[in-house]
């Protein structure tokens, strides 16, 4: 699968916004986008003012970023969503927050998304008592997400439970830091997805 190589704070300061890619460096004064608010490149000071596409597709560019999907699977979700009953882009943000990777991340257990990717390749997560590692496998509404046996005792997760109790968990998760078990308690509705982004703007670049 092609993945991204580069510099992650690049993504960012191209979208002229913080996309917390890099985890709790982002919430500090090393974050790339406070140190240079201007896109990368020997252009980047000099931002063109866009087109009513082209501020299409950088959203759609963006929120590919935040849960690194690439593009076919992120249209997939998108006709996954206009089938679901509600508000197709709402439904949108809501299939990709269902990711078990980002519910991984979500509940502490990464300090970034592509960490908790990894973690769960790796298989290192538990739903309901199985084995999952898929990192696109779709939660539920009442599964248990848990770190597997062992799995429970390495330190990148340990680290990471301990700085995500000072940020708090997201209202459509509950999670037991004790005995570390995460229950999804509902889908989350927009107002719970704390997220930059116009999913509308998404919706009209795929109806063209």
């Amino acid at each position: 699968m092609a993945r991204y190589t580069d510099a992650l704070c690049r993504i960012c300061r191209r979208e002229n916004d913080k996309l917390f890619l890099k985890g709790d460096r982002c919430y500090t004064d090393k974050c790339g986008i406070e140190r240079r608010k201007y896109a990368p490149g020997v252009h980047g000071q000099r931002r063109k003012k866009l087109s009513d596409y082209g501020l299409q597709l950088r959203e759609k560019q963006k929120v590919k970023q935040i849960y690194s999907v690439l593009e076919r699977q992120f249209k997939k979700y998108f006709y996954m969503a206009e089938r679901m009953k509600g508000v197709t882009g709402s439904n949108l943000l809501q299939l990709l927050e269902r990711r078990l990777d980002n519910v991984v991340y979500r509940l502490g257990f990464a300090s970034n998304k592509r960490q908790a990717r990894q973690l769960v390749t790796h298989r290192h997560f538990t739903v309901n008592g199985r084995r999952v590692s898929i990192p696109s496998y779709l939660v539920s509404v009442g599964d248990i997400v848990s770190p597997g046996e062992a799995s429970d005792k390495l330190i990148v997760i340990q680290d990471s439970i301990a700085k995500a109790e000072h940020r708090g968990f997201p209202s459509w998760l509950e999670m037991d830091v004790n005995n570390l078990k995460g229950k999804i308690l509902h889908f989350p509705s927009r107002e719970e997805i704390a997220l930059p982004v116009l999913e509308q703007l998404i919706v009209e670049l795929y109806s063209k």
